[in-house]
This record gives structure tokens, C-alpha cells and sequence, in this order.
């Protein structure tokens, strides 16, 4: 009896032996062609490019549509939001589909620059004189992980939290061919979604683009461990070290999942030889080397180098970062309309990567692109609720307020609580008071004495004299909106 994963794998393999639809058959790949359409025109070109663009058609068997994508992260994304949706439109392709399987794809890719293809090549796949089909050639089977174009130091957001991880990451790209490495090996470490390996595929794609004649390679390390179990198998270990040893810059990410004695060991010898051989290395984790649970040899080596941190993105970079995934929207989609006050609602709140900020405004532009109703500070509140850090609900005090109004409208403090009359400090001073009504317990006589030992009447008027306006001027509306959740945080 074959259980439920025994039964999958035969199914995959029984696609590969031409038993079923398999890559490539008319039938499927013009379902996958009809229902990526319908996705299309249901999402709008924006949000179906960023999620769907790396979806591949594999096979159909026994019921069950098999689709495969590049990654872990985009593999649960799509199941999770799209999943449900994707198997009824199939469904109204073909009626005898059961599920529909998204995969992370294992096959071998070949990168030649900025192209990617599915290894073997169609030589590789045609049967020898013997009637059997030959083994993927051995620069396939050694070559690197894919590289996405898009991520390069252009793209990199830069500021405080990782200005030094970014200016060594350009200095190892830009590093004249035969010069000797300063940093080596380069160890970035970081929690999920800060940018390690956006900057490692910057240093890839930026070292190829000034010399071509150097040899990088990135590599995830569960690639490299998926080669090196191959070339144990194929007895083929001699020609996977010499190739590996060879390389120039050596890049080699999520370092915290290197696990296994002979992997390690086999990874200590590589990494020894091309720092030997003043060959640049660059490692990326999750962690610093020293809490890596990894060989001690290992962890010895890369605690050597020069390890540097990537922080949460402060305010300033999560509005640079949204603005500049705003503007890239923009440019696909001239029409597309979201209020500054928004996402500076959205950088203001989402504090804990730049993934979260991504998903957050995708949502958004969703939002702008599908709906009638205008992206507005209290709707992106309730589309990006799961996004937003839970707390506990903060005691407002009326200094809080002061100093946000402050910073906001670029007034001093001194002349919220001055009789100045000036418009400019009125109306800052006017919507303090009415936050002030709004967001704590205290009277308008209270208020009052806050602000400068104002009467009673004056707060009272300010906090209706706003009213009136906000139910008016919906950006205003938007703005004390946008103060209240500063004031909030």
C-alpha cells in the first residue's frame, strides 16, 4: 500500500515516463494559458506580474494539475491566497481536475548571464545509441542558483539600519578582478525579509556587469548541499570541488540551514581553500556566525571575517521603501491613486520588514486598481490589520499630541501654546485641542490651561471649528486620521 507522499512522487514520476499530460502537452499548457488570463484580468497586470510571473505549467496526472514556482516563500503564498481560486478556474477547464499542486521547482537551472533555462538541455534529454538517455552534462548539474535581474544596488533601498552592509556588499561587487578581498569572508546576517539576499544577488548581478570575465556564483545552501549529495552519488566529487574552488565571488545564502556532518565538512574545505586562495567569499544568515549551530571549524572561519547586521528599516526608510514600489506601480499604472497620508500610515505601522511593506502595499494597489472606493487611511487600517504589530492601547497625554502636531505641521511647541494667531500656528493649534477632546479624558477646561491657559470657549471652538471642517475636506479628514495613529505608536 503506497501512502500519500509515496503516491504523489509516483504520480510525478509516472508524468516524467509520458504516463499522463506532462510539460509541454497542448492540452495543459492551453488550460494554464486560460486560466493565467482569467487571473490576469481578475488581479490587474500589477499584482498578477508580482505574485504569478515565475509560475510554470509542469504536468497533469490522475486529477491533479501540478504547478511549480522558484521559491519556498511564493510556493505558500500562492497556496494560501490563491490556491481555492486557481482550482475552480481550472475546474471550469477541465471538470475532472481534483487539486491543483503549486511545488517548488528542483529542477537544475542553468544561469548564463541573465538568462535561466530548465536543465537538461533537449541534447541531454534524447536517448544515446544504447536506448538510454544520458546524465545531465556536468556544467548543469554544478551550476547556481537563478538570479533575478531586478535585484540589484539600483533597487536596494538604503538608510540607517543597513548603509554598512550595502556600502561592503558595492565595495566586494566593484572590487577591481585580481585586487585582494578587504572583507573576507563578508558575513550578512538579518531576520527574514531585510534584504541579505537582495544584496547578494546586487553583488552577482553587479559583479557580472563590470567584469564578465569573473567567475560568481550564488549559491542557496540548499543548493549546495542538493550538489554535493549529487556528485557523492555520481562518484563525481573530485570535478564538484575543483569546480566550486574555481570561483571567483562566492556567494552562499541562508547559511543557518547547513546541516549534516560530511555536507559541513565538505563546505569547511571549500571555504578554507578559497579564502587560501584570496578568493572572495560572502555568506548570508539569519543570525550572527556565533550563534550558528553548525561545525566549530566552520563557524571559526566566518566569526574571522566581517560580520555586519541589517536592522529593522526605521520610518524614514519604510517611506522611501513604499514610495519607491509606489512609483513602480505608477509607472504600469499612470491611473493609480494612493494618498501620501496613506502610506505614511502604512511606513508608520508596519515596522517589521520590508516583505510585510510589500504585501502591504500590494493590497492596496489592489484595492486602488478592483474597487470604486477610494484608498483611504481607515481602509488600509482594516486591509493590512493582519500586517500591523498588535499592542496594548497606549495612554495618551496631551504633550503626546503637542509634539506630534508639532513635528507634523513644522511648528515649535512654544507657539501651539503662544497667542500667536498666525494661520499657520492656528491651525495646528486648533486640530491639537480637538485631538486633544478626541483621544483623552480631560474637559475643555483642563485642555485649556494646557494650551497656553486658554479659556474654556476657545477649545470648544477649536474642537467644532475642525469637526466642521474634516466632514468638508476629506484629505484634512485623512490627516487627523494619519496624527491620530502617530499619536497612537
Amino acid at each position: 500500500m503506497l501512502t500519500g507522499a509515496a503516491l504523489e512522487e509516483k504520480s510525478l514520476t509516472d508524468v516524467q515516463r509520458g504516463n499522463g499530460i506532462g510539460s509541454g502537452s497542448v492540452a495543459g499548457d492551453r488550460s494554464w494559458d486560460r486560466v493565467r488570463s482569467r487571473l490576469r484580468a481578475e488581479l490587474g497586470e500589477d499584482v498578477f506580474t508580482s505574485w504569478f510571473a515565475r509560475v510554470d505549467y509542469q504536468a497533469t496526472s490522475a486529477g491533479v494539475v501540478r504547478l511549480s514556482v522558484p521559491t519556498v516563500f511564493l510556493k505558500g503564498w500562492i497556496k494560501s491566497h490563491y490556491g481555492e481560486r486557481i482550482l475552480q478556474l481550472w475546474r471550469e477547464e477541465d471538470a475532472g481536475v481534483l487539486r491543483v499542486d503549486v511545488v517548488q521547482r528542483s529542477a537544475l537551472r542553468v544561469v548564463n548571464g541573465d538568462e535561466a533555462t530548465i536543465a537538461p538541455p533537449p541534447s541531454a534529454r534524447e536517448e544515446d545509441d544504447r536506448g538510454q538517455a544520458p546524465q545531465p552534462a556536468a556544467a548543469d548539474r554544478f551550476a547556481g542558483s537563478p538570479l533575478d535581474g531586478r535585484l540589484s544596488f539600483a533597487s536596494f533601498c538604503e538608510g540607517r539600519s543597513n548603509d554598512v552592509a550595502y556600502r561592503a556588499a558595492r565595495a566586494v561587487a566593484l572590487s577591481p578582478e585580481g585586487s585582494s578581498p578587504a572583507y573576507n569572508p563578508l558575513y550578512i546576517h538579518a531576520s527574514v525579509g531585510l534584504g541579505k539576499s537582495h544584496l547578494l544577488q546586487a553583488i552577482a548581478n553587479g559583479a557580472r556587469s563590470t567584469d564578465a570575465r569573473r567567475r560568481t556564483l550564488y549559491l542557496t545552501v540548499e543548493r549546495f548541499t542538493t550538489q554535493f549529495v549529487a556528485s557523492l552519488k555520481d562518484r563525481n566529487t573530485i570535478d564538484f570541488k575543483e569546480r566550486l574552488r574555481a570561483i571567483d565571488i562566492l556567494l552562499i545564502d541562508d547559511m543557518q540551514f547547513l546541516t549534516g556532518k560530511s555536507v559541513q565538512q565538505e563546505f569547511c574545505h571549500m571555504l578554507n581553500a578559497l579564502l587560501d586562495s584570496a578568493k572572495q567569499v560572502v555568506v548570508a544568515a539569519d543570525r550572527p556566525p556565533a550563534e550558528l549551530d553548525i561545525d566549530e571549524r566552520v563557524r571559526s572561519r566566518l566569526k574571522g571575517g566581517v560580520a555586519v547586521g541589517i536592522a529593522a528599516p526605521d520610518f524614514d526608510l519604510r517611506r522611501r521603501i513604499l514610495a519607491a514600489r509606489f512609483e513602480a506601480a505608477r509607472e504600469r499604472n499612470p491611473a493609480l491613486r494612493i494618498p501620501d497620508a496613506v502610506l505614511d500610515y502604512v511606513a508608520q505601522t508596519v515596522t517589521t520588514n520590508g516583505r510585510d511593506l510589500d504585501g502591504a502595499l500590494n493590497r492596496l494597489i489592489c484595492r486602488a486598481e478592483f474597487s470604486d472606493v477610494p484608498v483611504t487611511v481607515p481602509l488600509a487600517e482594516i486591509a493590512i490589520a493582519d500586517l500591523v504589530n498588535m499592542r496594548e492601547p497606549k495612554r495618551i497625554k496631551i504633550e503626546d499630541i503637542q509634539k506630534v502636531v508639532s513635528s507634523h505641521f513644522n511648528v515649535s511647541k512654544h507657539d501651539l501654546l503662544s497667542a500667536r494667531r498666525t494661520r499657520a500656528i492656528v491651525r495646528p493649534r486648533q486640530i491639537a485641542m480637538y485631538l486633544a477632546k478626541t483621544m483623552t479624558p480631560r474637559s475643555f477646561p483642563e485642555i485649556g490651561k494646557r494650551f497656553g491657559g486658554r479659556d474654556h470657549t476657545t477649545v470648544l471652538h477649536a474642537v467644532r471649528k475642525v469637526e466642521e471642517l474634516a466632514s468638508a475636506d476629506e484629505t484634512l479628514a485623512q490627516e487627523i486620521e494619519l496624527l491620530k495613529r502617530l499619536i497612537q505608536d
